[in-house]
């Protein structure tokens, strides 16, 4: 911990003031500390504020601390306009995103990395666990951050709600089977979506997710967008049942549609 310079200067006159006296004898201490001009008022006062420093460099200690240890929210770009979308840093570009998704939502990209005044983003645009580019100065992207993310664990079928650090919510889930195996990577999540819109087969609601199913199985018309959604068979939560998709339950779904915005962050991981 680190104390004031001018308080240890004057804790070492004091000190050396009492030293003097203590080695000439106490019977003439009063006499002595009127000729150095040292009341023991004043030894009081030193000693308050060296513990007083000494607390307020210790509490400065413990919140540097805290922010270093502290994980960086993630960030997001909401498109507001068009926006050019390159396959590398300072490339051209390759297409130009809108700002809804092909579902009609809000689009909002979950930023992953950045060069210079380049964002990598995670977009349905690219192949999974690919970047595309967008300029960080954009007229066409507004920038803000997030501490929520979902994060997955295939071999424990379990789907974890976090915020920041924190563990807000844990769901057990139904992933893709044998042959349809979930993806994995950083994803993100684009759409919050009725499943009546799409089926009983979907639940009550869906996040769709960034990401795609390169191995659907024979005969699946459902698309290839992975998504997060309800089931309409609840037995098979917790199995390997899925096309790729994770699965849960109803009431684990509405916890994450309420608190879930559009561009958090997902992390697959076996």
């Amino acid at each position: 911990m680190r104390v004031r310079a001018s308080l240890l200067l004057c804790v070492a006159s004091l000190s050396a003031a009492v030293a003097a006296q203590t080695a000439s004898g106490s019977s003439a201490a009063p006499a002595r500390q009127a000729a150095v001009g040292i009341h023991p008022a004043a030894l009081s006062a030193v000693a308050k504020l060296i513990l007083a420093s000494t607390r307020e460099s210790a509490s400065a200690q413990v919140l540097g601390a805290r922010a270093r240890h502290r994980p960086r929210p993630h960030r997001l770009a909401v498109v507001r306009g068009r926006v050019a979308l390159s396959t590398r840093p300072g490339g051209p570009a390759r297409l130009r995103l809108g700002s809804t998704t092909g579902f009609g939502s809000r689009r909002v990209l979950a930023v992953a990395a950045q060069r210079g005044d380049w964002l990598g983003v995670v977009t349905t645009e690219r192949p999974n666990n690919r970047l595309g580019w967008v300029r960080r100065k954009s007229g066409g992207l507004q920038l803000r951050r997030t501490r929520w993310s979902l994060h997955a664990d295939l071999s424990a079928r379990r789907l974890t709600l976090r915020k920041g650090r924190r563990k807000v919510h844990r769901v057990t889930v139904a992933i893709g089977r044998r042959g349809s195996e979930t993806p994995t990577g950083r994803f993100a999540v684009t759409d919050k979506l009725s499943g009546s819109r799409f089926g009983s087969y979907y639940g009550c609601c869906i996040l769709a997710l960034s990401g795609k199913q390169p191995n659907t199985p024979p005969g699946w018309t459902g698309g290839n967008r992975l998504a997060i959604h309800g089931t309409n068979a609840p037995s098979t939560i917790g199995a390997a049942a899925s096309a790729g998709c994770l699965r849960a339950a109803d009431t684990d779904l509405r916890v994450l549609m309420a608190r879930v915005p559009l561009g958090t962050p997902v992390f697959i991981r076996r």
